[in-house]
């Protein structure tokens, strides 16, 4: 007891940490399931059924003879002179290989066509919305500029307007002396 009291509390705690972790790595340990043994290989699968022989997912099967071979991994798609893409069947029995070959080359296409239009349009999007903005940016410029002119028209108007009032009331001083005294008649 007292050697541990001697110890810094979060070392104490570091130990205790590690002490679970490895006990925790132990029961993990012994509830792992012993590896599985090896499958069995694919000839032995030969002259029964499709089924049986692609249970193996490195199994094919080809129905020209009746056999179940290893799929050949070193080429993606397996040669002429092992089975015809036809008659050789991989994943499912129902579908042939030819048939997987051809769904996948379509599904891949539609997506690439889907991703360029995808982006084709967007780009045109992009591009049309720009524009649409520029036009719009402008007309607003215009009509700023014309409601300018417009109130400066008005507003030279209005000071005509006032200098013929002026004018008839003799408020209107002359040019010459703007300094005149008023007088009262």
């Amino acid at each position: 007891m007292e050697a541990a009291r001697r110890w810094p509390l979060w070392l104490q705690g570091m130990a205790l940490l590690w002490g679970r972790a490895v006990a925790g790595l132990e029961q993990i340990r012994s509830t792992v399931p012993p590896t599985p043994a090896p499958a069995a290989a694919c000839s032995a699968f030969s002259q029964k059924s499709c089924e049986e022989c692609l249970k193996n997912v490195s199994c094919l099967w080809c129905y020209t003879n009746s056999t179940c071979i290893d799929y050949p991994v070193r080429s993606i798609f397996p040669p002429s002179s092992l089975c015809s893409l036809s008659n050789a069947r991989w994943g499912v029995c129902w579908i042939n290989f030819e048939a997987v070959i051809i769904a996948m080359a379509v599904v891949a296409g539609l997506i690439l066509v889907s991703i360029t239009v995808c982006c084709c349009y967007c780009c045109y999007c992009r591009r049309r919305s720009r524009s649409r903005l520029d036009e719009e940016e402008e007309q607003l410029a215009r009509k700023r500029e014309e409601r300018r002119l417009q109130s400066l028209q008005r507003k030279h108007e209005r000071k005509l307007k006032h200098d013929e009032i002026r004018k008839k009331y003799g408020l209107l001083q002359d040019s010459d002396n703007p300094y005149s005294r008023f007088e009262n008649e």
